[in-house]
């Protein structure tokens, strides 16, 4: 069995890096909460910088190619009119333009950004910006044409594995190679129940795969959950964020708001420092308290 040392498990992520001993790389996932709408995106990424995520993600799609073709034509009501699903599509869908801008005003912010590529030409598309890493949804787990594609860029791959066996996981990370990815625990239901969450699957990748750093993407409502995947060593983390749930889209429900995206980033970092480097040690704070209350000083030892 390969043994894995610290280096071995270290992801790039532009000028960061993620995997044990490092920071958890927190990312706010804006997916489609823009609504198609370039304000909404703007007012997202300030969201997540003033809270100290690390990035931002998007999802890209080429409707065409990710809209079955018998969905096509089916009219459904939208706050923008009653419109055709493919219409609908095109509709929360950025362009070149668009996503020029957006990586202008990350930049001024400090934030990374990257996006959920669902086809190969969403990837050539993506490849025209320098982003930091591309992620593949739990949806897209099972697509090997996308797989090849995104392990050609040579950039870190961060793999979802919601609604996937563990003989679908394994076979996309053979496809993928475990150098260059990030594995991510994820239950893909909107919102997901806590019994659902299974949150000691994090332990098991870690087990299974010791080259490979193990992050979490939740789509639960509320932050505790989140934060105990980062207490059982989730090295990544993802939530769905959103200038306010009731806004609509199917992924709104499932978001953290502003506020409680500052929260939840603070408290991951308190919880990444009280974890400490697992060394039993007598820190110099206890030694008052020692001579106070110890009645029974012990044998003293060096190690």
């Amino acid at each position: 069995m390969t043994v894995a040392t610290p280096h071995s498990r270290l992801r790039t992520f532009g000028s960061r890096t993620a995997g044990p001993g490092r920071p958890v790389y927190v990312v706010g996932e804006i997916g489609i909460n823009h609504n198609g709408d370039l304000g909404n995106a703007f007012a997202l990424i300030d969201a997540a910088a003033e809270a100290g995520c690390d990035a931002v993600k998007f999802q890209k799609r080429t409707p065409e190619i990710c809209t079955p073709r018998d969905q096509w034509d089916i009219e459904r009501d939208t706050p923008w009119g009653r419109m055709t699903y493919i219409e609908y599509r095109h509709r929360v869908e950025f362009g070149e333009a668009e996503y020029r801008s957006i990586d202008e005003h990350c930049a001024k912010r400090g934030i990374d950004w990257f996006a959920s590529p669902w086809d190969t030409e969403a990837v050539a598309f993506l490849e025209k910006f320098d982003v930091p890493a591309h992620k593949v949804a739990s949806a897209s787990l099972t697509d090997d044409e996308l797989l090849r594609a995104l392990r050609a860029t040579g950039r870190t791959v961060v793999l979802s594995t919601g609604m996937s066996t563990p003989r679908q996981i394994r076979h996309a990370v053979e496809v993928l190679g475990s150098d260059n990815i990030l594995l991510c625990h994820a239950t893909s239901t909107y919102p997901a129940k806590a019994e659902e969450l299974n949150l000691r699957v994090i332990n098991t990748l870690q087990e299974e795969y010791p080259n490979v750093p193990i992050g979490y993407s939740g789509h639960e409502t509320g932050l505790q959950t989140t934060l105990a995947a980062v207490a059982l060593g989730a090295t990544f983390v993802e939530r769905h964020i959103t200038l306010d749930r009731a806004m609509w889209g199917s992924d709104q429900a499932a978001s953290v708001e502003p506020g409680g995206l500052a929260r939840l980033v603070r408290d991951i970092r308190t919880i990444e420092t009280a974890l400490g480097d697992g060394v039993k040690r007598v820190y110099d704070s206890e030694l008052g308290p020692m001579k106070k209350l110890r009645r029974v000083r012990g044998e003293l030892a060096s190690v």
